[in-house]
């Protein structure tokens, strides 16, 4: 089942699509206004998420699949990330850094990179514009599958935008919390999609695109098998002696690298889909 965050009146709402159909769950509580809401009910209960929607069907009323343009990005704690989990991600970034044999290390390593991505305050959603720094000269999306958590536990998957600064990365490694993080640096959406729906994570084709002025200036397809890694593996790497907030999301990798030389810029549109998730689409502005 696919849950989206929708803003009617100015008040968060949250929508089950089953099929075709799509249900107002807020409707049927008034106090289950997000996809973490619907979790913490169903960790309490014992029971999966779609089991704990499928009970307020009878209350909520039916209304229309939302566009994902319409929704917001899901509710969250924190953002966090996985590094060089695919081979072509271990590539870029030894072409990117004077250092390049660390990355190799990392990609054959047992123990992965994990870092701090982002807070509520630096994510935005479908339709919103992500940000590139004003002080980088190249800045480049990553198209990402991403681990929804609760409470340590995968209840889901979305769609995420790493969007880095690739200069500011490759002067220094040490540099890699200011490529990484700052304001708008991350993108989350359109949806949640639980387990059950999704299958198998590990075998989701990914498709990226970035138009300027009406024409492509990239297009890449991969697949999540080509992640060298597991989730359940950077999910505990993630968890080991690091307690999490209820409501984290953990990127798990880019996936497709624009060629060399290749940099966002102001207006540009991207557009991420991954297979059983959804289309997580954004803008580009300078911040």
């Amino acid at each position: 089942m696919r849950y989206y965050r929708t803003v009617t009146d100015g008040q968060p709402r949250l929508l089950a699509r089953a099929d075709d159909t799509a249900y107002d769950l807020t409707a049927a509580r008034s106090s289950v206004t997000s996809f973490t809401d619907l979790a913490h009910v169903a960790d309490v209960a014992g029971m999966v998420v779609d089991d704990v929607a499928t009970g307020l069907f009878d209350d909520a009323a039916a209304v229309e699949p939302p566009d994902a343009a319409d929704c917001t990005a899901p509710v969250v704690d924190e953002v966090w990330a996985a590094g060089v989990t695919y081979e072509i991600s271990e590539q870029a970034r030894e072409a990117e850094s004077g250092m390049p044999e660390m990355y190799l290390d990392v990609y054959e390593a047992e123990r992965p990179e994990i870092f701090f991505k982002a807070t509520p305050s630096r994510v935005v959603g479908p339709g919103e514009a992500v940000g590139v720094r004003g002080d980088s000269e190249w800045n480049v999306p990553e198209p990402e599958l991403g681990i929804v958590l609760h409470d340590g536990d995968v209840v889901g998957y979305t769609v995420g935008n790493d969007v880095s600064s690739r200069s500011i990365e490759g002067a220094n490694p040490l540099y890699l919390p200011q490529a990484k993080i700052y304001h708008r640096s991350c993108s989350l959406g359109p949806c949640v999609v639980t387990p059950e729906s999704v299958g198998d994570p590990h075998d989701l084709e990914m498709t990226m695109t970035v138009e300027r002025d009406g024409e492509r200036q990239y297009e890449g397809a991969t697949s999540t098998s080509e992640m060298v890694r597991t989730c359940e593996e950077l999910v505990s790497f993630l968890t080991r002696h690091n307690t999490i907030p209820e409501a984290t999301v953990l990127l798990t990798g880019t996936s497709l690298v624009p060629e060399e030389g290749f940099t966002l810029r102001p207006g540009d549109r991207i557009d991420v889909d991954i297979e059983a998730i959804g289309r997580l689409s954004n803008t580009v502005t300078t911040v």
